[in-house]
């Protein structure tokens, strides 16, 4: 099963933010998503996810065109992201901000709590559970915000920024985080990241944007050594 965006186009005004750009996530697939700032990749994912419609082009999961559908009908087909900022609800504890996550998803208050504590121990929160969430550490929100996407079981997870503020040794442990998320639920990951350290060592393959087009996709070893997008990023230092 793949998620794929196929030439889709995103207007604002006068504005291409994104122009004809195809990308397709494979189920297992680690993706980055990359490029300046401006270069159209949140909207990329705001198209992939239900929250933005496309002027033109398609949107399928499987077999399914999703072109069009409302947002739930996005996350039915197993599509779940998160966002720059983590807004956690801040009057309740830990492990009740991720039961919301799957009371929402239909599960009953006793077995959301459940669900919830296993999927706090596999983010290595099991310890903040029963914590005010306003007593987190920018980090733990993140994993927070985590946990809570993963209470929708999702097919294809897409993280946009996820190690914004973090310090290396924080960014260290999102990485390997990410890939006991991808083994553990079987899913495709997209990640929108600036951090071009932690995209190269977790990437399987890498999708270049800029100015809403693509200049380049590969594997990670490919994308250091590409000019084209050495020359979008104004020098080398941010591909080591």
């Amino acid at each position: 099963m793949h998620l794929e965006a196929r030439a889709v186009t995103v207007r604002f005004g006068g504005l291409v933010a994104v122009d004809q750009v195809s990308v397709r996530l494979e189920r297992g697939e680690i993706l980055g998503l990359i490029g300046p700032n401006g270069a159209g990749k949140t909207t990329l994912v705001n198209v992939l996810s239900g929250f933005q419609r496309p002027l033109a082009g398609a949107i399928i999961a499987g077999e399914r065109d999703c072109t069009g559908l409302p947002r739930h009908g996005f996350a039915r087909a197993g599509i779940v992201r998160t966002f720059q900022a983590v807004r956690l609800f801040r009057g309740l504890t830990v492990s009740e901000n991720v039961e919301v996550g799957y009371v929402a998803h239909g599960l009953g208050r006793a077995q959301a709590r459940r669900r919830a504590l296993d999927v706090l121990g596999e983010l290595k929160l099991a310890d903040k559970a029963h914590r005010s969430a306003a007593a987190l550490s920018y980090g733990e929100e993140r994993r927070v915000g985590l946990a809570r996407a993963l209470a929708a079981d999702p097919r294809f997870l897409l993280l946009d920024e996820p190690a914004a503020g973090l310090a290396a040794a924080e960014a260290d442990d999102l990485r390997a985080l990410i890939v006991d998320i991808r083994s553990n639920y079987g899913c495709g990951v997209l990640v929108i990241e600036h951090n071009m350290a932690l995209v190269m060592n977790l990437c399987d393959s890498i999708h270049v944007l800029d100015s809403g087009r693509t200049i380049a996709t590969g594997t990670p070893a490919e994308i250091r050594s590409h000019a084209g997008v050495r020359r979008a990023y104004l020098g080398t230092s941010r591909l080591q």
